[in-house]
C-alpha cells in the first residue's frame, strides 16, 4: 500500500493557511492545550484528552512533530511542547482570558 504523500513545506505566503489546516483537525488543539504543562506520556495524554482512541492520538502527535510543535523524549517518554508550541500557546492567551467571561456568561444566561 503506498504512503500518503507529504504536503510540501508551506511558504511564508501560505503560513497562515497551514497553520489552520493544522488546528481544524479534531483534537489538534485540545493535545496542545494539555501539553501546556508539564511533559505527558502518550497514556497521560489520552487521557488528559477524555481517552480519544489511540489510534488518533498517535496520528495527531506525528502531525505535531512533523509540524515541530511538539516533541517527544525517549528518556522519560514524554511529549511536550517544543519552542515554536510554547510561542503558539503564548498567542492563545488572549483567547483564554476572553473564554473565561464568556463562558460565565453562557453559564449564568443558561441557569433558571
Amino acid at each position: 500500500m503506498p504512503s500518503p504523500r507529504r504536503p510540501a513545506p508551506p511558504s511564508a505566503k501560505d503560513a497562515i493557511n497551514a497553520a489552520l489546516d493544522l488546528f481544524q483537525r479534531r483534537w489538534t488543539l485540545r493535545i496542545l492545550w494539555e501539553l501546556r504543562g508539564a511533559a505527558l506520556t502518550f497514556r497521560q495524554l489520552q487521557s488528559a484528552c477524555g481517552d480519544l482512541s489511540a489510534s488518533v492520538l498517535s496520528q495527531r502527535l506525528a502531525e505535531l512533530r512533523e509540524a515541530l510543535l511538539v516533541e517527544h523524549e525517549a528518556a522519560d517518554g514524554g511529549y511536550r511542547l517544543t519552542a515554536h508550541g510554547r510561542e503558539l500557546l503564548a498567542a492563545f492567551e488572549p483567547l483564554q482570558r476572553w473564554a473565561v467571561p464568556w463562558a460565565e456568561a453562557v453559564a449564568e444566561r443558561s441557569s433558571p
